[in-house]
């Protein structure tokens, strides 16, 4: 599919795989046919950011979790970052000036006993390597000092342990799979870690509608093969699927691959129940769409990030799984070019378009150099920008011919420069591994500082350029992320944490963001690392309500404190 070239001669020989997860009544139980069956293979993967993932899952002593034909081990201590008594930047060498709350207690062995009275022993956690791995994120950048893990297995016992908690004023911090990028799931200082992975039951499908409802720790790739049995699909696809729990996705309002197509988990949780800081149970999980009785309290919790409550269960109404899917590589010499190809394929692809990711020259860079196993699409020379397009639909003959005369048309147009139709799963499989192996490739080059924004697309890429003006060769700068939804994820690559660099990169990226109405965050949410940013993206007025609704539900500030917004409303 080159410049010159009949692109329908191309396309006469190339067999779109489909994915057939529905023509058949039962899907097998083994790994290698759920992959077979889903949008990607994972089989013949190399090493995946997922394992990076689960190596910090506190429930691996519980149940190990297997991956690509493995035991996911333990890091060593020695790979952990030292405690320290003011936490670490994800971002540099500088760290974030939170004094611990003077109002919350200390826990003592009065404290212990009474979780162990209402809890198994098996969850109550004091062991210090179990804790070394609850008290850090995944990116081994937020590292917090708490000396209790707590496993509640339902409903209840999360209501026992925040009455106590709530009664005492011992913080804490709920978390599910910790796959978080803004240092949310982690505590701070000592904050009692409150874990949901055991509460991992699917409640019930309903088969006709697709409402799904399950308990908050529910794995997202587990509820994504359970749903393929019935022919339906989760709304939301990350590229932590494997390790994380839909509690916080919704707990952090996650939106991932699919959100062009599915739309935000604002429109597709339908309920949910959750644990107020004071032990009270909401029982929000309905099952209806349309409910227009009073306030949609649900929507308070949706993207809160635990600051109100603990999510305990979710009821999500889930799409058809269809037969259909395509998917395209694509090539574009200039960032005119990808926003042009968007139009082109929201008018032209229309209903069957379910993913437009887009990615630049130096993050297909790095994804080529540090990741094993990956292959260029294009071997003979490296292009400015990159769109990965995925069309889902019920008809293959139909979608093949539509996308055929789309990438015919876009062709002839200039708009692509060369590109690449998946042959078949593997093929697809690959594909994918290039855009979701970017956060992996980043890791393994050094320091990263990242970002994530929303911004109009017409202005998306144009702050990329601007910080690579500003830093120049000091570092490497990658955009990338759902151009399909105006979702930008900005990386600088360093070789280390530089105090000179950080100074260059904030509070630029935040000013320019907010000079262009944008969101300093579209969908990792603030966690701690932007909790005193917020300003950025919303007014005063925003943000003193939202502190209000908080000292109204959490009036002692115990969930979650020092995150999504500034630390002066948890001040005594």
């Amino acid at each position: 599919m080159r410049r010159g070239k009949s692109l329908k001669c191309f396309l006469a020989g190339c067999h779109l795989y489909q994915h057939s997860a529905c023509i058949y009544p039962e899907i097998p139980n083994s790994a290698s046919a759920i992959f077979q069956a889903s949008r990607i293979s994972l089989i013949h993967y190399p090493e995946s950011p997922l394992q990076s993932y689960d190596k910090f899952n506190p429930l691996r002593h519980v149940c190990p979790m297997a991956s690509r034909g493995g035991v996911l081990h333990r890091p060593n201590k020695e790979s952990l970052i030292a405690t320290s008594r003011i936490h670490q930047r994800s971002f540099g060498s500088t760290t974030i000036n939170i004094q611990r709350n003077p109002s919350f207690s200390m826990i003592n062995s009065d404290d212990i006993n009474y979780f162990r009275d209402i809890l198994d022993d098996n969850t109550v956690i004091q062991d210090e390597d179990r804790l070394s791995s609850a008290n850090i994120d995944w990116m081994r950048k937020y590292k917090g000092s708490s000396k209790l893990l707590l496993l509640p297995k339902d409903t209840d016992e999360v209501s026992k342990i925040l009455r106590y908690c709530n009664s005492r004023r011992l913080a804490v911090v709920p978390q599910g799979g910790n796959t978080g990028l803004v240092g949310g799931s982690v505590p701070v200082y000592d904050e009692v870690i409150v874990n949901v992975g055991l509460m991992n039951k699917i409640i019930s499908l309903d088969k006709v509608s697709g409402i799904l409802k399950c308990e908050a720790g529910c794995i997202l790739q587990n509820l994504d093969s359970f749903l393929a049995n019935e022919c339906y699909l989760m709304p939301i696809d990350l590229g932590a699927k494997g390790s994380c729990q839909i509690g916080g996705n919704v707990s952090t309002n996650a939106g991932g691959l699919h959100f062009v197509r599915y739309g935000s988990l604002h429109g597709n949780v339908l309920g949910l129940e959750v644990v107020l800081a004071d032990g009270t149970v909401l029982d929000m999980l309905g099952s209806l769409r349309k409910d227009n009785t009073g306030y949609d309290l649900k929507h308070l919790f949706i993207g809160s990030e635990g600051t109100l409550g603990i999510i305990t269960k979710v009821s999500i109404l889930t799409p058809a799984r269809l037969s259909s899917t395509n998917l395209a590589f694509l090539a574009c010499e200039d960032y005119s070019s990808c926003q042009e190809l968007l139009l082109k394929a929201k008018r032209g692809l229309g209903e069957v378009l379910s993913a437009f990711e887009f990615l630049d020259t130096n993050s297909m860079d790095l994804v080529l150099d540090k990741l094993e196993g990956v292959r260029n699409p294009f071997p003979s020379s490296l292009h400015k920008f990159y769109v990965l397009i995925e069309t889902t639909g019920t008809d293959d003959s139909y979608d093949r011919a539509k996308l055929e005369t789309f990438l015919v048309n876009s062709m002839e147009g200039g708009l692509i420069s060369d590109g690449v139709i998946a042959q078949d799963i593997n093929q697809a499989s690959s594909f994918w591994r290039i855009r979701e192996g970017i956060t992996e490739a980043l890791m393994k080059a050094g320091a990263v500082y990242k970002y994530d924004l929303s911004l109009p697309v017409e202005k998306l890429y144009d702050i990329v350029v601007e910080m690579q003006l500003r830093l120049g060769s000091s570092a490497k700068v990658c955009g990338y992320g759902h151009l399909g939804d105006g979702n930008l994820h900005l990386n600088i690559s360093t070789p280390n944490y530089d105090d000179n660099v950080f100074a260059q990169i904030e509070p630029f990226v935040y000013e320019w963001t907010a000079e262009h109405r944008g969101s300093i965050s579209a969908e990792h949410g603030l966690g701690l690392m932007k909790a005193d940013k917020i300003h950025y993206s919303k007014s005063t007025e925003t943000v003193r309500l939202m502190a209000s609704i908080k000292k109204l539900v959490d009036p002692n500030g115990i969930m979650n404190p020092y995150k999504v917004l500034p630390q002066s409303i948890y001040s005594p």
